[in-house]
């Protein structure tokens, strides 16, 4: 029997076994077993070609990470094991052996978002995408106690330079999540021809990055989170310690996206826009905040963003109070358009809906608590959870800030929200 073959046979057998056996998520570490294994992210970039060569090397004593597994994505080609080409299977499962081994695959990078315009490109003069573009996020099986001591490097073309969300030290990119035995590069990166400009701004170290020859005003971008993000310091008690921020203008897409500690936007974006809210400042609080929902209260997270886009802005004097209610007014207008709150994303007039009702939360907030608490205190009391946020969370983090039930927060005042299931202790 062939090579491949005895892969096909041993991933039946694995499914098998897992199926049957229920074979638990970790098992535990003999004593004076090293608990940490060593993991290494090489992106190799392909001038000329829009692929990259991706290693994950594995390095352990002890058999401390059992398994690897994920779906295999259609960017995936030339997979590989210990130097053996994989089977075009659609979930990949690798057993490292008991002192590692290396897994290797070429990603095609380039990804079109719509028609005509990319969320990920590589050039022969620069590339900007995610790490999950080229990295497939894997779930492992490992003895109980066991973490990664993750490093991700890079194999450049002469005169490329890379930036990640990550800080650089002389051996690459270490990689630490403190929620995560398994460690995995994320957020947005940069490779190519880079022009960067860097600063501390209220504790945070802020990178902002983008090819030569591109029209992204780093410096303008700069000023304005000089302006806003010590306010977001004083909203949440405290930020992260790194962000980076991608920019680049055409083929890349004409908006923005957050990552963890990073962000994409185009270089045609206003950073304040004729409505007075921030593409930028959007997308610097989904980065900053990294918080998700549960399937239909994407309205939650949107609506919090884009209400601080324009909190940060008024609270930092970059626009006046006057202002700031001519875009609350606009907000209202707008919201009126929307169908409902609670459905599976929120765009447009939905999200214009949800900054009303964040508005109207901040105000009840404070009214009910004499002035004590704010919109501030319930974004920092999600921030510290660490499930996805529902409409159950928001209402409870609202009482216990404010001794009450939320009136703001009521079934009735939230149209379409009687459409979701609730969670078990939703209160209706």
């Amino acid at each position: 029997m062939n090579w491949i073959a005895n892969q096909r046979t041993a991933f039946l057998a694995a499914l098998l076994l897992t199926a049957g056996c229920n074979l638990p998520a970790t098992e535990s570490v003999s004593a004076g077993d090293p608990p940490a294994y060593a993991v290494t992210y090489t992106i190799s970039i392909r001038q000329g070609e829009a692929e990259v060569d991706v290693s994950m090397r594995v390095r352990q004593g002890g058999a401390l990470l059992r398994e690897v597994r994920f779906a295999r994505p259609p960017s995936m080609t030339q997979l590989r094991i210990d130097g053996h080409t994989v089977p075009d299977e659609d979930e990949v499962i690798w057993q490292p052996s008991a002192s590692g081994g290396t897994l290797q695959w070429t990603s095609k990078v380039a990804h079109l978002r719509g028609s005509r315009r990319y969320d990920a490109f590589l050039s022969d003069d620069w590339g900007i995408f995610r790490a999950e573009d080229v990295i497939p996020r894997a779930a492992t099986r490992a003895q109980k106690g066991a973490y990664s001591r993750t490093i991700l490097k890079f194999e450049l073309p002469e005169s490329w330079s890379v930036i990640t969300p990550y800080a650089a030290e002389d051996d690459g990119f270490p990689v630490v999540k403190a929620d995560r035995n398994f460690d995995q590069p994320a957020g947005w990166m940069a490779v190519g021809k880079l022009g960067i400009r860097r600063e501390t701004i209220a504790g945070m170290h802020v990178a902002v990055a983008a090819p030569t020859g591109q029209s992204v005003r780093r410096m303008d971008i700069l000023a304005l989170l000089n302006w806003t993000l010590p306010e977001l310091s004083r909203a949440l008690g405290t930020l992260p310690p790194r962000l980076t921020i991608i920019s680049a203008g055409n083929p890349m897409w004409r908006g923005g996206l957050s990552g963890p500690h990073s962000l994409y936007i185009h270089a045609d974006r206003p950073l304040i826009s004729e409505n007075a809210t921030s593409t930028l400042l959007h997308e610097v609080m989904h980065s900053t905040l990294r918080q998700s929902a549960r399937t239909g209260y994407d309205w939650i997270v949107e609506g919090l963003a884009e209400f601080y886009s324009l909190e940060l802005l008024r609270r930092s004097g970059s626009i006046s109070e006057a202002r700031f209610q001519i875009a609350m007014e606009k907000q209202q207008e707008w919201a009126e358009s929307a169908d409902a709150l609670c459905q599976e994303s929120s765009k447009a007039a939905t999200t214009a809906l949800a900054v009303t009702v964040m508005y109207s939360l901040d105000a009840e907030l404070r009214q009910l608590s004499g002035g004590d608490k704010s919109l501030d205190d319930l974004l920092q009391v999600l921030q510290e959870s660490p499930d996805k946020i529902s409409l159950a969370a928001l209402q409870q983090a609202t009482a216990s800030l404010a001794g009450k039930p939320s009136d703001v927060l009521r079934l009735d005042n939230l149209p379409g929200c009687r459409s979701i299931q609730p969670d078990s202790k939703e209160p209706r």
